[in-house]
């Protein structure tokens, strides 16, 4: 996918997802004037607040590049505007259960189908990638910092994911040579391992 698709799409998410969050304007009036810049930093920087994040999201580029067209761009699309959404749960304060689990999960399964070049058909990909956005951005929208704003810290975090997933389909580009795949897939092996340790702490 050419660089100018991918900006594109990563757009096009970005401004979906602050769609979804702008149903609920109360929640984005509740907090302070002069929070907003100090609630989209917050965002923007939350994400890379957990290595389980920043590894499961960077995961979805490179399976998306690993899969090719269309996957490279539906799975970095299909994530952050459901991940909006679990945002959304998240600042409401309305439960879903198993949240580190299924964040760990995510970075498991991630990390294992990059580390398997595994093909599956394209709803059953974003499906997969659709449903662990859920528990990401759920993370996310509960731990809003008091006084930010709620559309604008969401906005943050959904371009932060962009940036992971757009970093995840640059390093994916290596796998058009063998010594590239061999990498990547060493890499999806240290992913999985991680999410194990990930998956062993939140059930602790």
């Amino acid at each position: 996918m050419k660089t100018p698709q991918l900006a594109a799409a990563v757009t096009c998410a970005a401004a979906a997802a602050g769609a979804v969050l702008a149903l609920v304007p109360i929640v984005a009036r509740a907090h302070e004037e002069s929070g907003r810049a100090a609630g989209f930093v917050a965002g923007l920087a939350h994400p890379a607040s957990g290595m389980d994040h920043v590894l499961a999201m960077i995961a979805v580029g490179v399976w998306g590049a690993v899969l090719g067209p269309p996957a490279i761009w539906v799975l970095p699309v299909a994530f952050p505007l459901v991940m909006a959404a679990g945002g959304l749960l998240g600042l409401l304060g309305l439960p879903v259960p198993g949240v580190e689990t299924g964040i760990a999960v995510s970075t498991i399964v991630l990390g294992a189908m990059v580390l398997a070049e595994i093909r599956p058909p394209l709803w059953l990909a974003a499906g997969i990638v659709a449903f662990f956005a859920i528990f990401h951005g759920h993370a996310h929208g509960r731990e809003l910092p008091p006084g930010a704003s709620a559309l604008l810290y969401s906005l943050g975090f959904v371009c932060a994911t962009g940036l992971l997933h757009a970093a995840g389909i640059l390093l994916g580009v290596a796998h058009r040579w063998p010594t590239g795949r061999r990498a990547l897939r060493a890499a999806g092996g240290v992913i999985v391992l991680a999410g194990l340790f990930f998956l062993w702490r939140a059930l602790e």
